[in-house]
């Protein structure tokens, strides 16, 4: 189990106890093996998928030392033990937490910078007290987008099979398939379609055929059967690639179908048919966005 950065805190002052100048990445090595942190969980990224967790609450942990007057970087990517960290060490303290950082004016300067934010801040920092910034972040949108996903599922239900058909091919257009709604996609959805509800190009050369089945299902779960028609559909077809997709979801039998042909089919559930809906904005629209920011450390160079 990965540990919080505020459980980090305390062990990582220690690895800097001898008043050497460490680098940063080598404090992220040896706490990893200080907690036996695994090759999978050294893995594990943000939901944003731009950092390791376990790298980021490393990197957390040594700011709020440093805010805290505890570390000091004399060099980009280093740090060293302060005075007021040798002191703070030589109490012996069980823990280092957000709490007990709050002793020290320059951590309270920092969390709170101005006085009307206080209570808001000491809040957010006492209901969040396991999660860095970017985690609590990133668990706030996640909330956000699920239930986003959920009412753009909603709505999907309410519309006509043949609406819902046209969603489909103007997801996979925006997705990268084919070329233009006019020229990508079609859809059938006529009697006698032998269970194919719309085609579209692979790519925008239309070097290929992707055969679509799309079920717009609510409490009723695709099962094995409804696979194998929609192969028998596309062997009639002469063709080895389809894409299936309901709203509702897919019986264990049927995501462990594998078809004994050459045939391929991607399977896309309610879920995750919302969640390309997100990605590709179709459906949704951006209300606001937030830029998260780094120091620009080759902008400073050597200075």
């Amino acid at each position: 189990m990965i540990p919080d950065y505020q459980t980090l805190m305390l062990p990582l002052l220690r690895l800097v106890a001898d008043g050497q100048e460490h680098a940063a990445r080598s404090l992220v090595e040896k706490l990893a093996d200080e907690f036996h942190v695994t090759d999978d969980e050294r893995r594990e990224l943000l939901t944003s998928g731009v950092q390791p967790v376990f790298d980021n609450r490393v990197g957390w942990a040594r700011t709020y030392l440093k805010k805290a007057g505890l570390l000091e970087s004399p060099r980009r990517a280093t740090v060293v033990i302060s005075e007021l960290g040798r002191q703070t060490l030589a109490k012996n303290p069980d823990r280092i937490d957000t709490k007990f950082l709050r002793q020290f004016p320059s951590f309270l300067e920092f969390q709170s910078p101005s006085r009307n934010g206080n209570e808001l801040e000491e809040d957010l920092t006492e209901r969040n007290s396991n999660q860095t910034p970017e985690e609590s972040l990133d668990l706030a949108y996640q909330g956000i987008r699920k239930s986003l996903a959920s009412e753009l599922l909603n709505k999907v239900l309410e519309l006509s099979p043949a609406f819902f058909e046209r969603l489909v091919v103007e997801l996979l257009v925006k997705m990268g398939y084919g070329g233009s709604i006019k020229d990508a996609g079609k859809a059938i959805g006529k009697s006698g379609d032998e269970g194919i509800d719309g085609t579209i190009y692979e790519d925008k050369l239309g070097l290929d055929i992707i055969y679509i089945q799309a079920k717009k299902w609510k409490g009723t779960n695709v099962g094995r059967p409804d696979l194998q028609k929609f192969v028998g559909a596309l062997a009639g077809q002469g063709a080895k690639k389809g894409i299936f997709i309901t709203t509702s979801d897919f019986t264990k039998d049927a995501i462990e179908y594998i078809p004994k042909n050459e045939t391929k089919i991607v399977r896309i559930n309610g879920e995750q048919l919302a969640q390309l809906m997100i990605d590709y904005n179709l459906g949704c629209t951006t209300q606001q966005v937030y830029e998260v920011k780094k120091i620009d450390n080759d902008y400073f160079g050597d200075e």
